[in-house]
């Protein structure tokens, strides 16, 4: 899974992408400090791994991992080479998701284009330029398909018409998020790589007060309200709280920290769980001897399609998933109390794979 994260300058996107992946990311106050996106690869905290690994001492241990991009400050007219333009753009478009970072607290001491504080102002700005650069592929598809049904060719009459409501759709500043559409059409949106398709996460970035009372916050109902419009997601954060955190070493002393401020999960573990969320992922677990290692997939997957994760052969050749519930599993105490115990089942090809199965794969090719 890959998240972009962006939104306006100085608003705490390399403070937030820091925390996330502690890789040190440079973070000034002041507009496009970040020039190339900075990229961090973290692991997915999942406590389910740990307790198999400290079942079955593996030779190797592989957490699910995210990869962050922190991408630079959008400004206005990014869709017209402003700023720095399209290069950001097209770093927006190789992501899953967006993690769009919004300041909803007020520094006077920080540099910005905007002279107030304006969550709703903010998202606004950036939506726009995303839906601009859309609305530029949209229209270069639709004169190719009219150029095609002018020809004689009818089969882009479809396509065609799609494209003008589309591109009507976007020229009015609406998402494509937010255009109805259904079965083939919705199918032929998906593919066309839109920006404004992307599902969000508006990360509200708030100061130490804010965030520890974030749901009376004009600023926060500014975000919330425009994610429940559109069906996104929210997540209160404090950028500089998660920093801090992050910078400590021992386990220890970041629960003890984390505790004082009154968190039970760190800012990765919560945006973890919502995008998890947000784009349907769940996942299967393996294990054994030699390795214990999660595996993500999309939630509605079979167990052929699953084994086909791990390697093509393990598709091609399925004959079967030997699968114990992780919970059960953890009851158990081992593989063969959870066997004797009838917990082991085999599920064949139209199983569908649930998130904490343990598995194991039977194929022949």
């Amino acid at each position: 899974m890959k998240l972009g994260i962006l939104g306006l300058p100085n608003v705490g996107k390399s403070t937030l992408f820091n925390a996330l992946t502690n890789a040190g990311a440079e973070s000034a106050n002041y507009p496009f400090c970040t020039i190339d996106p900075n990229v961090g690869v973290v692991a997915v905290p999942d406590e389910r791994l740990d307790f198999l690994a400290e079942m079955y001492h593996p030779k190797k241990f592989t957490p699910a991992t995210i990869e962050f991009v922190d991408i630079a400050g959008l400004v206005k007219g990014a869709s017209k080479g402003e700023g720095l333009g399209n290069k950001f753009l097209g770093n927006i478009r190789g992501t899953d998701a967006l993690i769009h970072v919004v300041r909803c607290f007020d520094d006077a001491n920080i540099i910005r284009h905007e002279c107030s504080t304006d969550p709703k102002g903010d998202i606004e700005t950036v939506d726009l330029e995303l839906i601009m650069a859309d609305l530029e592929m949209v229209q270069r598809r639709l004169e190719k398909a009219q150029k095609y049904v002018k020809s004689g060719d009818k089969k882009y009459t479809k396509e065609a018409d799609l494209m003008a409501r589309l591109a009507a759709w976007l020229d009015a500043g609406k998402s494509a998020r937010s255009f109805p559409c259904e079965g083939d059409e919705a199918e032929m949106v998906a593919q066309s790589d839109l920006l404004s398709l992307k599902p969000v996460i508006y990360a509200a970035n708030m100061d130490e007060d804010g965030f520890a009372q974030a749901e009376e916050s004009d600023y926060y109902k500014q975000v919330k309200a425009i994610a429940d419009a559109e069906g996104s997601m929210v997540l209160p954060v404090c950028a500089r709280f998660e920093q801090d955190i992050a910078e400590l070493d021992d386990p220890a002393d970041r629960e003890l920290f984390m505790e004082e401020l009154g968190i039970r999960e760190s800012g990765l573990e919560r945006l973890i769980k919502c995008s998890y969320a947000l784009l349907g992922l769940i996942s299967f677990l393996t294990c054994g001897p030699d390795e214990c290692r999660a595996w993500t997939i999309t939630r509605g997957t079979k167990a052929p399609q699953a084994a086909g994760k791990i390697h093509t052969d393990f598709e091609r050749g399925f004959i079967r998933a030997n699968i114990i519930a992780f919970d059960d599993l953890k009851a158990c105490g081992s593989e063969a109390a959870a066997r004797e115990k009838g917990l082991l089942r085999a599920e064949g090809k139209e199983y569908v794979m649930q998130d904490g199965d343990v598995t194991h794969f039977l194929f022949n090719v």
